[in-house]
């Protein structure tokens, strides 16, 4: 709460500055310039369930094969971008360095991304949860970057934000476990802290790697009536395994 507050004086008090290289903000309130925000890695060919990149050859629309193989639990997942280089960088800022700033830009990018989605016909939930952090995790960082980005989300949308989930294992650090630990370290993890009385909820998270965070997130709200869950990150890595994977 304390970091938001600082923040929030900063960026009413100073003018826009780019985060990535300094020079003069495209907008006011938006602390990246135009050079800049398309060097942000468009993630634009993607799996529908999971999002992650596709080969360039595959047709649109294309479910990659983990996903025909393995459905996730969750209906949908859509991630504007990429984790790679310089987002990669501001992500990174935003969850280890109190750059609460990098949230308000990014928030909004995320946000007007998704209303061109929905504008162009895809489903729209009817309420917005970011994935928890547990409590220890978030007393020591000060805020969930996941929420953070959640906010610009839920007011340009004109969305309900719901902090409906709890995590109630401090699990380890997923970027830090092989991919089949990943599952194991998050299962059983998150609850439902209230009732959602809503039949179509979006999650919302800054990264989506392989899906077990997101996909126990989507459990937890199924079990407790939720009907269909989307996956909404601002980033999406590949595959494990595949070129270019980061986190």
């Amino acid at each position: 709460m304390v970091y938001r507050w600082i923040n929030l004086v900063q960026n009413r008090l100073l003018p826009a500055v780019c985060l990535l290289c300094g020079a003069p903000g495209e907008a006011p309130g938006r602390d990246l310039c135009a050079g800049c925000r398309r060097d942000l890695p468009l993630n634009a060919h993607a799996c529908p369930r999971c999002a992650e990149p596709l080969p360039a050859s595959a047709p649109a629309g294309t479910v990659c094969g983990r996903c025909r193989r393995l459905p996730p639990p969750f209906a949908a997942a859509f991630a504007p971008y990429r984790y790679d280089w310089p987002l990669d960088r501001l992500i990174v800022e935003l969850k280890f360095r109190r750059r609460l700033a990098v949230a308000r830009v990014l928030g909004t990018l995320f946000a007007e991304a998704l209303a061109v989605r929905l504008a162009a016909g895809a489903p729209r939930p009817q309420a917005l949860v970011p994935v928890p952090l547990h409590p220890k995790r978030l007393a020591a960082r000060g805020y969930n970057q996941a929420a953070e980005l959640a906010r610009p989300v839920a007011r340009m949308l004109g969305l309900p934000l719901l902090d409906a989930g709890r995590r109630v294992r401090d699990t380890a650090a997923q970027s830090a476990l092989a991919f089949r630990e990943r599952r194991r370290n998050v299962a059983g993890a998150f609850v439902l802290a209230q009732g959602v009385p809503h039949a179509h909820i979006a999650l919302i998270d800054d990264v989506l790697t392989t899906g077990h965070t997101a996909g126990e997130c989507a459990r937890a709200l199924q079990a407790g009536g939720v009907e269909r869950v989307e996956v909404w990150t601002l980033a999406r890595t590949p595959a494990p395994g595949k070129p270019g994977r980061t986190a």
